[in-house]
């Protein structure tokens, strides 16, 4: 790490605890929320379950219209361009190769020198495969949940690992292809096959693959929240309405990992938190109570903005707080706002994490 990349990161620490409520840095990331429609049904999302009163049901797919308009999208991308040029734009919801303006945006992305990731779960990537490369997507995250059996049982789909893999393989026959990571979430369906999913990836050039440890909140974690903070961020259950978190077999797990840990593959496997012990296993999928992690990574470093230009902080799981719309305010005006401001001086006032918090992605 260079002394100037140490030395920005140290101010924007310095940022973070002395004045959370006035950034003077530039987001990390511009997450798009570019549809809020999906082809699958996976077990363990409020979207594939239909748990649509849920804040990460209602974030992904509660506004209209359904597809962000392609003068909308322009729009941010002409305001990143000018004020944020080092930031990441990231199609990341619902499933960005279903949105009907993907690869015109990306062409126009690629105008203004931006760069552009997509998250998806690759149903239909070899359609765009070729597209996509010739738009000069700069990376792309691909979510699947275990070996074909495994993943297609949990995404309601009986080809849709089948199809990914092709997908990959496309790309694969590009050489201006972009970086390729693959993302599996552990739930109590997939925790005995996480060594054969990572081993079969070992002939892939992938950037990365990494693990994600379920991300959830329950009744109780709700209650408490909302009894110090529902006025503000009210907070709802997530992403447990077809999944017993009490079903996870913890030994095995800890099995899986220890021996993935154990073994070398060509490219990073990483786990999202990375628990050192046992004990900090237990402590993951039996307390939920307990916070892990610091303070919150993504309400000082992404917005996401949604397809009626709406913005809320973070991204799909946050607490549905508009920040702004892009129809109304610019980027720099919504990134420190003072609904965000008060938000983020809210989060620093209790250490950095709301009760709510608990098990989100953004904390690790």
């Amino acid at each position: 790490m260079s002394l100037a990349t140490t030395a920005f990161r140290k101010f924007k620490s310095f940022n973070v605890i002395v004045n959370p409520q006035k950034l003077f840095y530039d987001p990390s990331w511009l997450v798009l929320g570019v549809n809020n429609i999906c082809n699958l049904h996976c077990k363990m999302c409020d979207v594939g379950t239909k748990s649509n009163d849920t804040n990460f049901a209602v974030n992904l797919v509660g506004t209209h219209p359904l597809h962000m308009p392609l003068e909308l999208i322009t729009t941010i991308f002409d305001q990143a361009a000018r004020y944020f040029p080092k930031t990441k734009m990231g199609y990341a919801f619902t499933e960005p190769l279903v949105y009907t303006h993907l690869i015109e945006s990306l062409e126009y992305a690629k105008h203004k020198n931006l760069f552009t990731s997509v998250t998806t779960n690759a149903l239909n990537l070899s359609k765009f495969a070729s597209d996509l490369c010739k738009a000069n997507l700069n990376e792309i995250m691909i979510s699947l949940d275990g070996p074909e059996e495994i993943h297609n049982f949990i995404r309601g789909h009986k080809s849709s690992f089948q199809r990914a893999i092709s997908g990959i393989e496309a790309l694969m026959e590009h050489k201006n292809r972009p970086d390729i990571s693959v993302f599996c979430v552990i739930t109590e369906w997939n925790t005995a096959h996480l060594k054969t999913f990572v081993d079969f990836f070992r002939k892939f050039p992938l950037k990365q693959l990494g693990f994600m440890h379920t991300v959830y909140t329950t009744e109780p974690i709700v209650v408490h929240h909302n009894k110090q903070w529902g006025n503000l961020y009210p907070a709802t259950v997530s992403n447990i309405a077809e999944t017993d978190i009490s079903k996870t077999n913890l030994e095995e797990l800890w099995g899986q990992i220890q021996s993935i840990k154990n073994d070398t593959y060509p490219f990073p496997v990483t786990f999202s938190p990375e628990v050192k012990s046992k004990e900090e296993l237990y402590k993951f999928y039996k307390q939920p109570e307990l916070l892990i992690g610091k303070r919150c990574n993504d309400a000082f470093s992404t917005i996401m903005i949604k397809s009626d230009g709406s913005v809320i902080p973070a991204h799909g799981r946050c607490y549905n707080l508009t920040a702004g719309n892009l129809y109304k305010n610019s980027l720099p005006e919504i990134w420190n706002s003072e609904i965000l401001g008060k938000f983020r001086k809210d989060l620093m006032s209790v250490g950095g994490l709301m009760p709510a918090c608990s098990r989100c992605c953004s904390a690790f």
